[in-house]
Parts: structure tokens; sequence; C-alpha cells
């Protein structure tokens, strides 16, 4: 682990929080002591910070998470600017500098806003800077928001191509049943991101944050397809920072079972919202998995949803199970209008022809039969 240039550090509301009492600076001032430590090995640190709606709250003298968005939008407001000075006055005692880097999921949708993201969190590592990411909870509606840090994180490390994901929360690791209410529950030491036997024994979320182990199992898969390697552990013990660059094994690690993606395919597959749904007949199913083959109208059998040429849908297969997803080459009315056709008929149809293809291979992403992990 010595050789690892490049980890994506992610802290949950409750360690940051002290389970809600305010910001833990003690522990907070051991972290970055040790993240100091990895960069003096040579390893990059970017750091997703919960806490800005936790700390807001704190400081608002709110005992319960709100249901209202805009209520934990003025949270976050608030509490973000205790979180920033928090990280900033650390490392400052190491004569570093942090950079705050608020995301939307239209930034990273977007692919211009895509490449521009990626461009300065990794100029920022240039300079030597730590970069301090967080959702944009001061902004987002329920239409755009990520939802938890956990796939915020993922997203972050394929973006700079990471080749660790470190998830830090108030448990061990993910454990085969609950350890709060049976004895015999032990901790998975090791599994494939991919495996959908772990996904299985996740739960849910906790009274501060979004997520729960589900959503931190589902950030390894995502941060698998950039062939990151993901470690859910306890963030009690800050050594465990120091253990895992000592090529030490605490909480739970898993593995990526693909070689990684090219850059845009990340991209396409970071999409988490899709503008509509694409019903594809068994040989079209077969043709994508099986050949790399662009997706036409022809095997298409149904369209589902509104949406606009270039928009991002999903494709499934009869039986409801998601293929992929990719960029559409027409609009949906004229979908619903050349599914079953042939490309050679598109213009006799339609009057004009785009594209002959309804998703070209370049703008298609693939799922892992039986999952939603993209294939490389």
């Amino acid at each position: 682990m010595a050789d690892r240039q490049r980890w994506v550090i992610k802290i949950g509301s409750a360690l940051l929080t002290n389970d809600g009492k305010g910001l833990d600076c003690a522990l907070m001032q051991t972290w970055v002591d040790r993240m100091v430590a990895l960069r003096e090995r040579g390893i990059e640190v970017v750091i997703v910070s919960s806490g800005a709606v936790a700390e807001g709250m704190t400081r608002l003298g709110w005992s319960v998470r709100p249901d209202s968005v805009h209520e934990l939008q003025a949270a976050a407001a608030v509490g973000q600017m205790g979180l920033v000075q928090a990280w900033e006055s650390r490392f400052q005692q190491h004569q570093l500098h942090t950079a705050q880097v608020l995301l939307t999921h239209d930034d990273l949708s977007d692919r211009k806003r895509y490449l521009n993201a990626r461009s300065t969190l990794l100029t920022l590592l240039g300079f030597g800077v730590v970069p301090v990411v967080n959702e944009n909870d001061t902004v987002v509606t329920d239409e755009i928001r990520f939802g938890d840090n956990d796939t915020l994180a993922a997203l972050v490390a394929n973006l700079v191509e990471a080749d660790r994901l470190l998830i830090l929360t108030d448990q061990e690791g993910l454990f085969d049943a609950d350890p709060r209410n049976n004895a015999d529950a032990n901790l998975i030491r090791e599994a494939q991101a991919s495996d959908p036997a772990i996904a299985r024994v996740a739960g849910g979320g906790g009274l501060l944050g979004r997520g729960g182990m589900a959503t931190k199992v589902r950030a390894g898969k995502l941060a698998a397809r950039s062939g990151a390697i993901t470690t859910i552990a306890s963030g009690r013990s800050p050594e465990v920072l120091i253990e895992l660059a000592d090529g030490q094994g605490p909480g739970t690690t898993l593995l990526p079972d693909t070689s990684p993606m090219n850059a845009r395919k990340q991209w396409l597959a970071g999409h988490l919202q899709m503008r509509g749904r694409l019903v594809l007949d068994a040989g079209a199913v077969a043709r994508l998995r099986d050949g790399g083959s662009s997706l036409l109208p022809v095997g298409v059998v149904d369209v589902f949803g509104q949406f606009s040429r270039g928009e991002m849908v999903a494709c499934e297969d009869q039986q409801g199970e998601r293929i992929g997803c990719g960029l559409v080459n027409y609009d949906a009315a004229d979908a619903r209008r050349i599914c079953r056709k042939k490309s050679a008929e598109i213009a006799e149809v339609l009057g004009f022809m785009n594209e002959e293809e309804l998703i070209h291979r370049d703008n298609l992403v693939v799922f892992d039969a039986g999952s939603l992990t993209p294939e490389a």
C-alpha cells in the first residue's frame, strides 16, 4: 500500500460531530495529523467531509434532523462555515492549505462541468492543497441531490482516478449480521465489490446522516469501476489511516474485479438520474452484453418517459432488469416512432435521420449481468 498515490477519504457526520454534540475538533486534529503523515509517504489526499447539516443543527439548537429541504439548506449554510474553518485551521498547523469544493449532481452529469471539476481537483492536488469536498446542500433540490456523501465520495474517486476510497464510519466495517442484536455477527474482512451477497447484509441509515451500510456498499461498486479499492472502517481510531498505508487490513475491503473503465465511460456510468427507459428485446440485450454493439432502434420494444436528444436513459430487458444506460440520439416522441424499425427506415418514418443508432456504443455503458456494476 505504500505505493498508493491518491486516496479519497470520506468521514461521516456521526464521527465528525461526536454523534451530534458538535464538531469533534480533537478527533479532527488527529485525523489531520495522520493525513499529513500519508502525504509525507507520497499519498495525495482528497477529503469528502460530511457534517455541515449536523454542525448546523448543533449551532441552531436542533436535536432532530428536519424533513424540510429549506430547513436542511439553512442548517447546511450555517454548519458549512464551522466545518470549513475546522479543517483549514488544523491543516494550517502543518503549513498546508485546504480548498472547499461544493458539488451537486448536475456538476457531474454535465460533461463540461465534470471535466472542469476534475481539472480543478487535480490542479489543487498538484499545488499541494488538500481539497475538502461536500455536497452543495445549500442549493440542491430533491431532484439533483446525491442523497448521501458515500455516493459523492465514490464519484469523486472516479473523478480523480483514486487508488483507494476510504469510508470512515462509526462502525468497524460490514458484518454478516447486525452486530447490535447478534453476538455471533462476524466482520467481513474482504469481498468483491460486485458480490450481491454483501448488499443483502447491509443495513439502513443513521440519525444524523443519510447513508447506512447499504450506501457504503453501493459506493464500493461505483468506485470499483475506476479500479479503486474501497475500505469501510471505524474512524474512532485515526490510526486506521497508517495501518492501511502499512498494508494492514482493518475494516472491510471491497475489491474491484474488472479492469478500470475509460474516463468517458466512468462519467456516463456516474449519472444517477435517468430521464427515461428503453425496453430491449433478448437479441439486443445479447448483442450489447456479448458484442459491444451500439443500440439500434430495431432492438427496442418500448419507450418510457419524456427525454430530449442527448439525455441519459436506462436500458432494461423485458423482465425489468437494468442492462445499462446511455445518451440517446433521439427525443422520446421520435424514439417511440422508430422503435422496432430498422435503421434504414428511420428517415422514412421521421423525415430525417440524426444517427442510425438509438444509442452509439461510445455513449453506452453496459452493466454486468445481475448487478449495477458497469463492465469495462
